[in-house]
């Protein structure tokens, strides 16, 4: 066994030789210094309480270092003889065994049940881990009780404790250990209670879970002056609070004081605390840590010398802190006995214990190079490699010139020696030929590391890609991180970057049989967190014995992160030429018409600027001449007749060879028979639909195979890939031999296959589909939920792309005449003609179906004569306000096309949204507010009184907008060059230092607009804008592309609406989320508030002043995170509670409203949340569960509290307890997507409404529980019985680029018709939406939503002329507008016939119009036609014979075209 470490021993020997001049010193110096050290020590623990610390280890120098293998005793590698007799057999893929409990299990997914306990995420029992004494023999017993997050420490805990019982004469130990999530168990937590009631000594750590910890709190608190010792390692403040050894307290030290009653307020001291904290919020964190370890690497050694006293047991707590990072069983035996020697009542004193014998803290460097081989912790990485190359590398076939994979670890783990599964990916790695270059450090700023070890001597960076195996943000622990720091340092270092994760919450077997996968705690931190570095790939690659507590590498997780890596490693030394690219396509719904579909994208025309791009960096690629022959190319099979609906096919896969090469296909059979099946195949054979050009594929990917299918589309459980689906990935990965794929778009189908939510095994099927290959994904910057999705769940590297440039409605034909009239009117209202332009205005409004929005409009027959100036105004307005609303309405035009940003006039309506925006968090007001000050009026009652139809408020908000609009027109366009593009920025800044005593030109347009604004009111507005302006016409979508294929860094950044978030922008990045522990935010909660009072207004309006009852809501994962929570704050204000922030900021608990504060009664509500919300926010559902129980066990009047009188009918009419009949918040089982309403639409494959409720009911009655939080149980009873309540259906529209005829999602999770289904009175609840797209939001009834989408959108010429001059793609668009819009008439009847009838006067009676559709994609105008056919059929329309005749001779045109017939 080696004996020595690279040690700092010696260091530690020279300082100690210092120390006895101190005894030297006078006593007053040393009753100063002791004062002093005792206010730094109060300094430290303060830190460790807000989390500085981590659990990873604090890094101080110990008091004796010493060396040894430290290779797990899991499995079979054992310590060995020093270097030079090493034999290759040592570190074969096959040295370390795993326990055959952990291996894979055989059944499926879906033949395994989730543990009835509770629906606890584990269910493992801590009696299994307590140590008793089998033989007191007439010894001292002492007792110890720990909770801790991790469980590495409980086997080292377990065999401390036997040690001391086997080996001490005069004491022994009873101990009592719980993982902090056990907690959760009612009958574990009165067990914990119990044991920490007799207790004498408690040990918490990292318990930064706050339910957990206000659990940990209200059990050890009240036992605390009976307890001899109470030791917290960093954990929540509160739990901080409770640490005691002797007269060392945080209340002792001026840390967590609090008044007691009755107690009169002391004046305030001067903290040394206080000072400390304002010095080190001006530091880093990385710095602010580097200064605390040097503190503690000198202070256990100062304190030892000084008298008793606080400082002296200060310098116990900060040594028992050594001992438990160092975390070994010697360690925690020698911790667990000094305590007992100095503090533990019938020890102390009695010389039971031998103090000389407690050896110090024996800890390993505080960082370095480690690897289980090693005579040494190394370093440098020269150092290592030459190691490593002369050493390990000719031993295990892994050449110099090798892929190098850097690997960051966790020092506890190898402290505690629980580093099996370390080294297993080690062997898994060089099995492969690949290098590890493995680092640690105690700190928590794994940044350090990797700055100091990834690089050589001469700075160039040695790895090819980066493993992150803590789990954990690269800068920052469990409660703070520095993700600005992190991406500098990766952006720096510029390689891949996974961050892979250990189990902590759940053992092995507990996550196997979890559909949801990851524990919800364990996303949020080891997930979300990293995404925010721009980590990569969440594998699970470790699990933990739920008897041991120790780490067991799971072989399979580690067999595909090592292939992972290497891949992603082998980008950087394939040269380009070589490489291997497949990119995929998406046909969705199925139709040859609808091939390269992706939300707002010209799939083709990008597809073509990409590989005209890899041509120029060197890529094997056959490039078409032009966008349409690339688009031939796919589309049609060569070998069949010119116009055959076959797509062309690739490869023809025969079985045996697809069996050979699929190694799951057995698995497909339960849902798809044997293969081929009937998709994807010609009878014999799997077909590849697709297209080589040289190394690059094209290639379209499967549909999921049971769109048209009534009875799977039924299933509430999501079913496997067919055979076609599989045939095609392993086409791509086995046969063509991608070396990446490149997903086309928002978005395809693999990542939404059946597998778990987070946290894949090898038995999901989004991991078995995309297996080893780096899967880069180009995504829409608006849509970071699913992109998260994408992630999370299909390993992908996302590449956000810009949506198309927004431009606003405007004003068409009818509507436009309309305006003239109202304009018309201004300047001749009190003129003899006033009342016939009203007569006009009138009989035009009806004409343009707004009477349907304007509900006291009057009648043709009214005359405008009979009525005064007052009343016209009125009338006026409010056609003038309906008119601005459509105009004003942003719709994207046309499609985007990777790698071309807009032109600055494209840029202009986004940046006047952006300028309408408040930014009080960047210091200015926006440019409207600003106006309507200068006129001496508040913009809030502006656009009150507009909305009501004030006419003079109507005219005023409009020259606010147009004023908007000229001011930041000027100033974009003073950067445009002379083709309209910005080659630079021309600073907002710089134009106004140049034009000093000179007007700039946007106060110049204001002026002319009649507002006067100051310049220093608009210059940081302005330059705000000039910024924005840089990020939207900034392009690195093909940069980013590049960068991923060369194995480079993809720099991470938000998703969502750049309108309220302009850091969405420049494109390229890869995208991700938001902490979800943040969210509802204050200001969420603020819009909530306001937007829930209209909704409540609005509805009392029409139900003669009573109050709603109960409101159903649907809530999405996008939405919340471009308004960080706006409609999960909804739904806490209609219940009555409000969302509180945790002592370290995270939004976790909540505060009961009282009814005298809310002032209304509390609203129930109903909530289904869409699947990706579940996936991402699992953790707010369990916030809102609690939110809802709450609310119904609130002791209230029932007229008060409709929650908690529902919930007692339920629980009667249900016969169960009043907890369980107030579920409310729903969802998809766990893996499955969306109630497949849309789909059945989509594809026509419906019979009839009752098919789409019954869809609905199936699939989204899965209830979540927070107090089951492990499961989502079926729960229709309850679901249905809570839906026949509803009194209001209600969505949220928080975006201009997605509206409600743009996707499907939005009336696919609509309840409305199923509610009036469920109801007795077979009433239908009203339908309501919020749209919060602009800074004056509004609550509009559904009917009025989907009139203004058709307006703005589908009927509008800006919109469709857009479209079709995108060509094939766009023309699919416009039918996809058509189609969602029916489904609202399925799903709501929602849809007015005006919609339908004016739809088919501009794309079906106009015959150049026809000849356009045809000619551009006949596919999507047969798609159309069949549309129109269908409403009609349904009883959605109402027409005439005439339409429907021309509507199937034009379809039957359509076949012909498609058949080839003339």
């Amino acid at each position: 066994m080696h004996t020595s470490y690279m040690s700092t021993a010696g260091a530690n020997m020279r300082g100690l030789q210092k120390l006895p001049s101190l005894r030297r010193r006078s006593s007053s110096t040393f009753a100063r210094r002791s004062a002093s050290l005792a206010l730094l020590l109060g300094t430290v623990v303060a830190l460790v309480c807000v989390g500085i610390s981590s659990h990873m280890g604090l890094g101080m120098a110990p008091a004796t270092t010493t060396a040894r293998n430290p290779v797990s005793r899991i499995g079979t590698i054992t310590h060995r003889a020093p270097l030079p007799v090493f034999r290759p057999s040592l570190f074969s893929r096959s040295t370390v065994s795993v326990p055959r409990a952990f291996q894979p299990a055989t059944p499926t997914e879906t033949d395994v049940k989730v543990p009835s306990a509770g629906g606890m995420f584990t269910q493992t029992k801590p009696e299994e881990r307590k140590v008793i004494p089998r033989d007191e023999k007439g010894r001292k017993k002492f007792k110890v009780v720990y909770v801790v997050l991790e469980s590495q420490y409980q086997s080292s805990m377990t065999q401390a404790c036997k040690n001391i019982n086997r080996d001490q004469e005069n004491v022994c130990v009873e101990c009592s250990g719980y993982l902090l999530e056990e907690l959760r168990d009612p009958a574990n937590y009165e067990a914990f209670k119990k044991d920490v009631a007799d207790a004498n000594v408690f040990i918490g750590s990292l318990i930064f879970v706050q339910d957990l910890a206000e659990k940990v709190v209200e059990a050890v608190k009240p036992a605390r002056d009976n307890l001899d010792a109470v030791l917290c390692f960093p954990s929540m403040p509160d739990v901080m609070k409770l640490n005691k050894l002797g007269q060392f307290t945080l209340s002792s030290l001026g840390v967590g004081n609090e008044k007691k009653e009755n107690e009169e307020p002391k004046a305030k001291k001067s903290s040394v605390v206080k000072d400390f904290f304002k010095a080190a919020s001006k530091a880093s964190p990385a710095t602010f840590e580097e200064n605390l370890l040097k503190l503690l690497r000198t202070l256990p050694t100062v304190l030892k010398f000084l008298p008793a006293g606080i400082a002296q047991d200060g310098r116990s707590f900060l040594l028992s802190l050594q001992y438990w990072l160092g975390g070994s069983d010697d360690n925690l035996e020698n911790f667990l006995l000094m305590i007992a020697n100095k503090y533990v009542d019938g020890v102390k004193g009695q010389n039971f214990i031998d103090e000389k014998k407690i050896a110090p803290p024996n800890l390993i460097a505080e960082k370095g190079i480690w690897h289980p081989l090693a005579p040494k912790v190394f370093e440098s990485s020269d150092e290592y490699l030459e190691w490593y190359n002369k050493e390990v590398g000719p031993l295990n076939g892994v050449p110099a010139d090798a892929p190098t994979v850097g690997v960051i670890l966790q020092k506890s783990h190898i402290n505690t020696k629980d580093e099996a599964h370390y080294v297993s990916l080690f062997q898994e790695l060089e099995a492969r030929g690949c290098r590890p270059v493995p680092v640690y450090t105690g700190s928590l700023d794994f940044s350090i590391p990797v700055e100091q070890y990834f690089y050589n001597r001469q700075k160039r960076c040695i790895v090819d890609s980066v493993i992150n195996l803590t789990g954990f943000a690269m800068v920052g622990g469990p409660a703070t991180q520095d993700h600005d720091r992190a991406v500098s340092v990766l952006k720096n270092l510029n390689r891949p970057y996974i961050v892979s994760v250990p189990l902590v919450f759940q053992s092995f077997e507990e996550w196997e049989k979890s559909q949801l996968g990851l524990h919800p705690v364990q996303t949020a931190l080891q997930v979300s967190l990293p995404e925010l570095d721009g980590a990569i790939e969440p594998i699970i690659f470790a699990g933990r014995d739920a008897v041991t507590g120790r780490s067991v590498p799971m072989q399979d997780r580690i067999d595909i992160l090592a292939e992972r890596a290497m891949n992603w490693a082998k980008l950087r030394k394939i040269e380009n030429k070589d490489k291997k690219l497949a990119i995929t396509i998406f046909s969705f719904p199925p139709d040859k018409g609808n091939v390269g579909t992706a939300a707002y994208l010209n799939v083709f025309g990008s597809i073509h600027a990409v590989m005209k791009q890899l041509k120029a960096e060197g890529y094997d690629v056959d490039v078409p001449e032009n966008v349409e022959d690339l688009i031939d190319g796919v589309l049609k099979d060569k070998e069949a007749e010119l116009a055959s609906p076959e797509l062309n096919v690739e490869y023809r896969m025969s079985v045996d060879e697809y069996l050979k090469k699929t190694p799951y296909a057995d698995d497909l059979r339960d849902n798809w028979g044997a293969p081929p099946g009937n998709l994807n195949s010609d009878g014999e054979n799997l077909l590849v639909y697709g297209k080589r050009f040289g190394n690059v594929f094209i290639g379209v990917q499967p549909s999921f195979g049971y769109e048209g299918d009534p009875m799977r589309l039924l299933f509430a459980k999501s079913a496997s890939p067919h055979h076609g689906f599989a045939a095609y990935y392993t086409y791509i990965e086995k046969i063509f031999g991608a070396n990446a794929v490149l997903h086309f778009g928002t978005h395809g189908s693999l990542e939404f296959m059946p597998g778990k939510q987070v946290g894949m095994s090898g038995k999901c099927y989004p991991d078995r589909l995309i297996h080893s290959l780096p899967n880069l994904y180009y995504y829409a910057a608006n849509n970071p939920s699913e992109a998260t999705i994408a992630k999370r769940r299909g390993y992908a590297s996302t590449i956000s792309y810009l949506t198309p440039p927004a431009e606003n409605a405007g004003l068409y034909k009818g509507l436009k005449e309309l305006g003239e009239l109202v304009g018309s009117y201004q300047g001749l209202r009190e003129t003899g003609r006033g009342a016939s332009i009203v007569n006009s205005i009138v009989a035009s409004a009806r004409q343009c179906n707004l009477d349907k929005d304007i509900a006291d409009l009057p009648t043709e027959e009214d005359d405008a004569q009979n009525m005064d100036l007052e009343h016209r105004d009125r009338v006026v307005g409010k056609v003038y306000n309906q008119l601005m609303e459509i105009e004003s309405r942003l719709l994207p035009c046309g499609l985007h096309t990777v790698g071309v940003p807009p032109t600055v006039e494209e840029a202009v309506a986004t940046l006047v949204n952006i300028a309408s925006l408040d930014r009080p968090e960047d210091g200015f007001k926006a440019l409207p507010r600003l106006c309507a000050e200068a006129v001496g009026r508040d913009i809030e009652e502006i656009y009150r009184n507009s909305d009501n139809g004030v006419l003079e408020d109507v005219t005023l908000r409009q020259n606010i907008v147009e004023a908007t609009r000229a001011a930041v027109k000027a100033a974009a366009m003073q950067s445009a060059n002379a083709e309209g593009r910005i080659e630079s920025v021309n600073s907002m800044e710089v134009q106004l230092k140049n034009l000093v005593g000179i007007k700039s030109p946007w106060r110049d347009a204001l002026l002319k607009n009649g507002f006067d604004v100051s310049e220093d009111k608009l210059t940081p507005l302005f330059k705000y804008l000039g910024f924005c302006l840089e990020q939207v016409v900034a392009d690195n979508e093909l940069g980013g592309l590049m960068d991923a294929l060369d194995g480079k860094y993809i720099a991470p950044g938000p998703g969502g609406d750049p309108i309220r978030n302009p850091k969405v922008l420049p494109t390229g990045k890869n995208m991700h989320a938001l902490d979800p522990q943040s969210i509802p935010t204050r200001a969420a909660v603020d819009c909530a508030k306001v937007v829930v009072d209209r909704l409540l207004d609005r509805q009392r309006q029409d139900m003669g002043g009573e109050w709603p009852e109960s409101v159903a809501l649907t809530l999405w994962g996008t939405d919340n995170i471009k308004t960080y929570g706006e409609s999960l704050a909804q739904v806490m204000w209609l219940v009555g509670v409000e969302p509180v922030a945790d002592s370290i900021g995270r939004v976790n608990k909540l505060r009961l409203i009282p009814l005298e504060e809310l002032g209304r009664p509390r609203v129930d509500v109903v909530v289904t949340c869409s699947g990706v919300f579940r996936d991402l926010f699992i953790n707010q559902m369990n916030l809102l569960d609690k939110a809802v129980k709450m609310a119904a066990e609130a002791d209230e009047p029932l007229e008060m509290n409709f929650v908690r009188k529902h919930a007692l009918e339920q629980a009667e009419e249900l016969g169960v307890d009043l907890r369980s009949a107030a579920t409310r918040i729903f969802s998809n089982s766990a893996g499955s997507y969306s109630a497949n309403v849309g789909i059945a639409i989509e594809n026509g494959g419906w019979k009839d409404e009752s098919q789409l409720q019954e869809q609905f009911l199936e699939r989204k009655s899965f209830a979540f529980n927070a107090d089951r939080p492990g499961e989502l149980a079926k729960a229709d009873q309850v679901f249905k019985s809570s839906l026949k309540k509803v009194d209001v259906t209600f969505q949220n529209l928080d975006s201009s680029e997605i509206s409600l005829s743009d996707v499907s999602h939005y009336f696919d999770s609509d309840p409305t018709k199923v509610v009036q289904g469920l109801r007795k009175d077979g009433k239908k609840p009203t339908a309501f939406v919020a749209d919060t797209t602009t800074a004056n939001a509004q609550v509009r009834t559904l009917s009025e939503t989907v009139r203004l989408d058709a307006r703005t959108k589908l009927l509008n010429p800006k919109f469709y002329e857009g479209m079709l001059n995108q060509g094939y793609e766009g023309a699919r668009e416009i039918t996809k507008r058509l189609r969602n819009t029916m489904g609202w008439s399925a799903t709501a009847g929602a849809v007015d016939n005006f919609v339908y009838e004016d739809a088919n006067k501009v794309f079906i009676e106009d015959p150049a119009m026809q000849q356009r559709l045809m000619e551009t994609n006949p596919n999507a105008f047969r798609d159309m036609i069949q549309t129109f056919l269908e409403a009609n059929g349904r009883g959605y329309w109402d027409t005439d014979e005439e339409n429907i005749e021309r509507l199937r001779n034009l379809y039957q045109d359509c076949e012909d075209k498609l058949e080839g017939i003339e």
